[in-house]
């Protein structure tokens, strides 16, 4: 638990454990009380040592705020918190809450012995390192973090595969936690991030409006097979004049797609999804839909499926 404020009669120790979660480095420590006192608290059992030079001032077991200051006091100074671990910290769900990522100084070495000797209450750490981390880019947080676009950009350069990279770029944007502009400017400011070219075409979508990771697919499906780009999340009226948006439409031939994830499923939208559709039918449009799954497992056939129905409307590939 998170040390309780400090009463009007606090020392400074009290004051740096309660900004600190109760976390603090062996330095911090003997700056304020004495060696022997801190050795004491130690051995004592009223205070616990973490791992070399960071000590918790409790003996409990790690709270995740207390992990998230043990990760960045442990790695050294300039150290934050980055990637998904600070993009989770920013509000954005759904991404591995482990390991631990953080961003230290280029110049800087991190002591992978002290990484490597960590309790079992405490997840593994991942440093990183950077030539690059303007002050744009940091959060004023506690524990100190970058900012959400650059958390992003780098969770989407340290994934693991690339579904997951446009994942993370896609749920940051669909939840609102950061604006496809702030992303750009991101990676604009990074010429050497890993699968740059990647996160910025995936960027690039979803300003197109592509928000989440079906519809990302299903615009590279269409670049792929030589199909014209759809408008994406497209806003438009229904038969009782109700907004709607539209996963993607190609609004010359009148062919809309309707790209289903998980959610379709639940009853509560499947009776609001028939009606959106018959609103599309009864409107002169044509209208498909795929599950997601199909979209990223079967791309050859969704690519038929929409060629057949744009040729059917009068599209005409150019030669």
């Amino acid at each position: 638990m998170w040390p309780s404020l400090p009463a009007d009669e606090a020392d400074a120790l009290d004051w740096l454990a309660f900004d600190q979660a109760g976390v603090v480095t062996t330095a911090q420590a003997t700056r304020l009380l004495t060696e022997g006192t801190v050795r004491g608290h130690v051995r004592s059992g009223r205070w616990r040592s973490i791992c070399r030079g960071v000590l918790l001032t409790g003996n409990g077991r790690l709270t995740r705020d207390q992990q998230l200051w043990v990760a960045v006091l442990a790695t050294g100074p300039g150290a934050v918190l980055a990637g998904a671990t600070a993009a989770a910290e920013a509000g954005v769900r759904g991404l591995r809450p482990e390991p631990l990522h953080v961003l230290v100084p280029a110049h800087r070495r991190a002591g992978r012995t002290v990484l490597g000797r960590l309790p079992i209450d405490m997840p593994a750490v991942v440093v990183h390192r950077t030539s690059v981390l303007p002050a744009a880019h940091l959060q004023r947080a506690r524990p100190p973090r970058t900012c959400t676009a650059r958390a992003l950009v780098d969770a989407a350069g340290w994934s693991r595969t690339v579904d997951q990279a446009q994942a993370t770029l896609a749920a940051g944007c669909q939840q609102r936690r950061v604006t496809p502009d702030e992303l750009s400017a991101v990676v604009e400011a990074l010429p050497r991030a890993r699968r740059r070219a990647l996160i910025r075409q995936t960027v690039a979508d979803i300003s197109g409006g592509a928000e989440a990771l079906s519809e990302l697919d299903f615009v590279r499906l269409c670049r792929r097979h030589g199909l014209p780009a759809p408008g994406l999340q497209q806003r438009r009226a229904d038969a009782s004049g109700r907004i709607r948006w539209l996963d993607a439409y190609w609004r010359e031939w009148g062919l809309h797609v309707e790209i289903d994830g998980a959610h379709h499923m639940d009853v509560r939208h499947w009776a609001a999804d028939m009606k959106r559709q018959n609103d599309v039918w009864t409107s002169g449009d044509r209208i498909l839909r795929f599950p997601a799954w199909l979209v990223r497992a079967r791309p050859d056939e969704v690519a038929d499926s929409v060629r057949r129905a744009l040729i059917a409307a009068g599209w005409r590939r150019a030669t």
